[in-house]
């Protein structure tokens, strides 16, 4: 086993109206401030009460929402000049992974005098960064325990994990009540989104007993979210329960590693637009189902945590259990099931596997994977 090394950033504050106390808490790192906001606040009348907390307590700050090009180069190059321009002390990023990660980025490449595209070919940013403040709007923020950042390359629409400097997030602000805008669909797929990511981390060749602990509570809470509790002491609000399982889930996948799922979700939807979730919910299944000869008591485990296979059960049976009850979900939920249901060709699948395969995540995968091996999985879920 290589050596454990604990360090901890960002810290986290988890509860409800946290948000509340935004002003106050930023006031550490600046007075001056780049808000990077997800522009769908905007209509569901949060993006006011962000600001208006802000500008109560005298720190002064700036919007950018353009998002047109979604989480680009394009877009980080735009957002990154007007940080330039404006002279900020630090980044507050308020909204769901697009926003997270070019705040990041932007944090990241603030001081550097080379050009931006030098960082996405390779290069490591060796420039202090800027303090960054994460405000999510959904339980899922995979990177923010980690020092890469992913990204589109504009220049091909392939995705790029750009690393950056360790510690640039200082703080996550999780309040739940901000996730309450999510439409039920999307609440379906990202509860199992996160549980994917829950068990890529369980899975994955970088697994640890720090890793293995986060993992193990997240699910418990992910599955109480979505079924309820059997026992009346616990009444917590779902979306409570979901964030706790989130934040949780995103210490693993920093402690660990993100998996194939949400590789080919990241690969397919730089290319072709179309939302992460489905993708990974759609995978899901098939790759449980590909890890059980290797991960079986693992995968057994997780399905006892999540009350859907018994301690009676064969460890291979109590993983096919696990498989099939994302499988019911699924179709509960009125998900689409295949990658054919996107309006996804094989050979679009195919180019975005090439791009998977130049990803460094592949080398933490469960079990050694080429480009032609995640082809094949994905033939499976078309």
């Amino acid at each position: 086993m290589s050596d454990f090394v604990f360090r901890m950033s960002p810290n986290v504050i988890l509860g409800s109206y946290t948000t509340s106390r935004l002003a106050q808490l930023c006031r550490e790192w600046g007075t001056r401030y780049l808000v990077i906001m997800d522009p769908i606040l905007q209509e569901v009348n949060l993006a006011d009460k962000i600001i208006q907390n802000l500008n109560e307590r005298k720190i002064e700050n700036f919007t950018f929402s353009d998002f047109s090009d979604g989480c680009s180069t394009k877009t980080l190059q735009r957002a990154l000049t007007l940080a330039k321009e404006g002279h900020i002390h630090g980044i507050i990023c308020v909204g769901g992974l697009k926003a997270m990660n070019i705040g990041r980025m932007v944090s990241a490449l603030f001081n550097e005098v080379h050009d931006m595209y030098n960082f996405i070919d390779g290069a490591v940013p060796n420039t202090a960064a800027l303090p960054c403040i994460c405000v999510p709007t959904t339980f899922r923020s995979p990177f923010v325990f980690t020092s890469e950042c992913p990204i589109i390359d504009s220049r091909c629409n392939q995705l790029k994990l750009v690393h950056i400097q360790n510690n640039i997030v200082k703080l996550v602000l999780e309040d739940p009540n901000m996730m309450l805008t999510l439409t039920e669909n999307q609440r379906a797929a990202m509860m199992l989104e996160v549980l994917c990511q829950a068990v890529e981390a369980y899975i994955s060749q970088k697994e640890n007993f720090f890793s293995d602990m986060f993992v193990e509570k997240a699910v418990e809470l992910i599955g109480y979210a979505m079924d309820g509790a059997t026992s009346l002491e616990i009444t917590t609000p779902q979306e409570i329960l979901l964030a706790q399982g989130g934040i949780m889930t995103s210490i693993a996948n920093g402690a660990s590693a993100l998996g194939v799922a949400s590789l080919l979700s990241m690969t397919i939807s730089a290319r072709y637009k179309i939302s992460k979730s489905l993708i990974s919910t759609i995978l899901f299944p098939y790759i449980i189902e590909d890890a059980i000869q290797f991960k079986a008591e693992r995968l057994a485990k997780l399905a006892r945590i999540m009350r859907v296979a018994t301690d009676e059960m064969e460890n291979e049976d109590a993983a096919r259990a696990l498989a099939e009850n994302v499988r019911q979900r699924i179709a509960q939920a009125n998900l689409p099931a295949r990658l054919k249901d996107l309006q996804l060709t094989v050979d679009q699948l195919a180019l975005a596997c090439e791009d998977a395969g130049q990803i460094e995540i592949v080398n933490k995968l469960p079990r050694s994977m080429t480009a032609d091996d995640l082809f094949d999985l994905v033939k499976l879920a078309f």
